[in-house]
């Protein structure tokens, strides 16, 4: 991972867009480098302020992966943040940003107020500022004549349906969030899926693209997860060959014309009570199974992303390493060279063998 400097952080933002991808990798780089939290959101609050307006929603997601994101690591960014989150919101809110992006910013102060990221005072004045200049998201009022030319105020019930009920979905199911919790307890409130591949909602994609990382699970305890599902029910031929073979006036009812007295039909009611038990049997392992496989998607990109953040702090490490390598050797360089320039001790000549001529006593230097 390369070395901190105003320059790569300004080109990281320009190449910046609104994937998953870029947004998260962009998001662990910042995250490595939070002893600069300072300098990085100053640079982010003036690249915000310069980006086009389609851009903005985007340097916005940004900032909340890293604060979310970083909570475990220290509180640096969320301080630095929220120092500059109200100018922020005062800029945005002088903009008639469009319908996309209104929405995806009254979606994010939602969460943040739900998850305490803020303080509820703060995110108030957030909002306040946002609305000052009534963007195109936000309630929107007409004065109309009737027929009588009295005035009167009719309200966008669009724009506050979308405020509620926007597409991008913030909360998952609670049966995921017990199979998450059931490996981690502490495990934060995931972020969910995206509805579309081209568009990130407001907390970022599948869990297996951007979702927060939580502390990640053991190997022994993802490799026994694993194989669990080896067992699972789609594994479970002998019960689907059953399923396949029951017969057909179980399942088709035309064909309960064909019964000629009682005993057929309480033939017939016992297998279709047979076959329903199985089947529903079978559908609850197949439910066990979803959740299971959810779970187990949410420990491995809990695992990979702590692999990648551990490969990040790796590369960094190297990086440093070859730095002060390059200095050795240029310090070895040198010493050979003042070596070489020395004279050969071996050349002089030998005191012993009279070479060199004796010193004058201390008499003879001052007569």
């Amino acid at each position: 991972m390369a070395t901190f400097n105003e320059g790569s952080l300004k080109k990281k933002l320009d190449d910046l867009n609104v994937s998953t991808q870029s947004i998260q990798t962009v998001s662990l780089w910042l995250i490595h480098h939070k002893k600069h939290a300072h300098t990085v959101v100053n640079v982010w609050y003036k690249e915000l302020v310069a980006a086009s307006e389609s851009r903005k929603l985007t340097f916005m997601y940004l900032a909340n992966d890293v604060i979310q994101n970083s909570k475990k690591k220290g509180p640096e960014y969320n301080k630095e943040f929220g120092n500059k989150l109200g100018k922020v919101f005062e800029h945005l809110g002088s903009l008639r940003l469009d319908e996309k992006s209104t929405r995806g910013l009254n979606r994010l102060l939602s969460v943040w107020d739900e998850r305490n990221v803020f303080e509820s005072e703060d995110i108030a004045t957030y909002r306040k500022n946002l609305s000052r200049a009534g963007s195109t998201g936000g309630e929107v009022e007409e004065i109309k004549r009737n027929h009588h030319g009295k005035k009167k105020k009719v309200k966008d019930k669009e724009a506050k349906k979308r405020e509620y009920t926007g597409k991008y979905e913030v909360h998952t199911s609670k049966k995921l969030r017990k199979e998450i919790d059931a490996y981690h307890p502490s495990t934060p409130e995931p972020r969910v899926r995206k509805e579309s591949e081209n568009e990130m909602s407001l907390f970022g994609g599948s869990p297996h693209a951007s979702s927060p990382p939580a502390d990640p699970p053991e190997p022994e305890q993802l490799i026994e997860a694993l194989q669990e599902l080896e067992n699972a029910a789609t594994s479970d031929a002998l019960v689907r060959e059953k399923i396949a073979n029951l017969p057909a006036e179980v399942s088709d009812v035309s064909l309960l014309s064909k019964l000629q007295d009682t005993s057929q039909g309480r033939a017939l009611s016992e297998k279709v009570e047979e076959a329903l038990a199985m089947l529903e049997a079978y559908n609850k392992r197949l439910a066990e199974e979803m959740e299971a496989r959810k779970a187990v998607a949410r420990m491995l990109h809990d695992y990979i992303a702590h692999q990648k953040d551990l490969l990040a702090q790796a590369e960094e490490t190297l990086e440093e390493h070859r730095l002060k390598q390059g200095k050795v050797k240029k310090v070895r360089e040198e010493l050979r060279a003042h070596l070489q320039n020395l004279p050969d001790i071996s050349k002089l000549p030998s005191i012993k063998r009279g070479g060199l001529a004796p010193l004058p006593s201390a008499g003879d230097l001052f007569t």
